[in-house]
C-alpha cells in the first residue's frame, strides 16, 4: 500500500491494513497491529503499531497513521480499518480512541468480524464523552 492508495469499500481497507502487518515491530509483545486510514478524498495513510524498550515510548497503529496523514495534509477522515495478527478483531486503546475523536468524531471504525465480515463501529459508540479542553466545543 502507497500513501496514495485509494479504497471505496470495507472489505478492501481491511485488506490495506492486512497488508501492513508485516511492517509492524513489536519485539516485546509479538502484538503486531497494523491501520489503514481513509481520508476525506479517499487517499488511505497506512499505520502500524512501534514498541520500545521503554514501554511509554511506543505508539499504536492508529496514531502512526493519523499522525502520517496530519503530517502529509489530510484534516478529514471517513473510515480506519484496525486489523492485529489474532483471530479476534482488535479495537483502538483509549489513548487511540481519544485522540482519533479529537481529529476524526464522525470517524467509523472498520474491523473483521468473528464471522469473517466486516463490521462498522462509528468512533462515538466507543468514546461517547471525550476529553475536550475548555477552548474546544465537541
Amino acid at each position: 500500500m502507497t500513501d496514495s492508495a485509494r479504497t471505496s469499500d470495507g472489505p478492501a481497507l481491511l485488506a490495506q491494513a492486512k497488508a501492513l502487518l508485516p511492517r509492524a515491530a513489536a519485539p516485546y509483545s509479538t502484538f503486531r497491529v497494523a491501520a489503514a486510514l481513509e481520508d476525506a478524498s479517499g487517499v488511505v495513510h497506512p499505520g502500524v503499531n512501534v514498541e520500545s524498550a521503554s514501554l511509554g515510548l511506543t505508539i499504536c497503529a492508529e496514531r502512526n497513521a493519523l499522525f502520517g496523514a496530519l503530517a502529509r495534509g489530510a484534516t478529514e477522515f471517513r473510515r480506519l480499518a484496525v486489523v492485529a495478527n489474532r483471530s479476534k478483531p482488535v479495537l483502538p486503546c483509549g489513548a487511540c480512541r481519544q485522540v482519533l475523536m479529537e481529529h476524526a468524531p464522525d470517524l467509523l471504525l472498520v474491523l473483521e468480524a468473528p464471522d469473517g465480515g466486516v463490521e462498522e463501529i462509528p468512533l462515538r459508540d466507543l468514546l461517547p464523552r471525550p476529553f475536550l479542553s475548555w477552548s474546544r466545543e465537541p
